[in-house]
């Protein structure tokens, strides 16, 4: 691992919520004393979700009024949709803030156009090096991270929003690009069940990243030189020997 990089290890998916929700209001009291704002990224799935109702009880309105959050990914379907990503978040959590906190990926919209506005709003907010103070990020069994799917075109995605593939419905999607990804502050993977053990595995592997393979393209995230990599795992995600 790099001296920007660590593995910390939790018991079990509770305490990895609890664990992601701390450092997320840490991070976010850090970038509001530094820069008045805190932008982050969401990430879909069942772990981030205990993560958001986490926020959802420990957060209180005055905490998150100058928190801006944005999607690392989107399913490109409706947000009434139970496959969307905004929609699980929404319920989970978000229905908290004020709408103008929240700059979702409109997955009903035309998938190129609406990377192409995302992609817009992140420069015009942020700047045009856009870079989120902390990225949310999950791990699929098959190695994908966001909607970078291993061997698909969006891996190689010039810009900061691309539209990716996935190999099961639905197919379409909306998701940062590595370039996007390697801008961050923090990069935080939220990884549960033994379902996950071999991709991480293989993500942590240094011949997995030297190589550059695109059959998992969690190996190949990583910050630029200013930013960091947490790997938040439970026990039962976790290598045999981390490192």
């Amino acid at each position: 691992m790099s001296p920007n990089e660590w593995l910390r290890v939790v018991p079990d998916a509770a305490e990895l919520a609890r664990a992601a929700c701390a450092e997320i209001r840490a991070r976010a009291q850090a970038a509001i004393a530094a820069r008045g704002v805190f932008h982050l990224a969401l990430a879909g799935g069942s772990t981030p979700r205990a993560t958001y109702e986490e926020l959802a009880r420990r957060t209180s309105p005055a905490e998150v009024e100058a928190w801006q959050v944005w999607f690392g990914d989107e399913r490109c379907v409706p947000r009434e949709h139970p496959d969307s990503n905004h929609g699980m978040a929404e319920r989970a959590w978000l229905h908290r803030l004020r709408p103008e906190q929240v700059e979702r990926m409109r997955g009903e919209a035309p998938p190129a156009a609406e990377a192409a506005r995302y992609e817009a709003r992140l420069v015009e907010r942020i700047g045009p090096n856009p870079t989120l103070d902390m990225v949310l990020l999950g791990l699929g069994a098959d190695g994908h991270t966001a909607s970078l799917f291993p061997g698909t075109p969006a891996l190689t995605a010039p810009g900061w929003v691309t539209v990716g593939h996935a190999p099961k419905a639905p197919t379409n999607r909306l998701t940062l690009t590595l370039l996007a990804l390697s801008q961050a502050r923090l990069l935080c993977f939220l990884v549960s069940g033994a379902d996950k053990a071999l991709a991480l595995k293989r993500a942590l592997d240094p011949a997995e990243r030297r190589s550059g393979l695109a059959r998992t393209p969690a190996a190949l995230v990583t910050p630029n030189v200013a930013g960091e990599l947490l790997w938040l795992v439970d026990q039962a995600a976790a290598p045999s020997e981390p490192g």
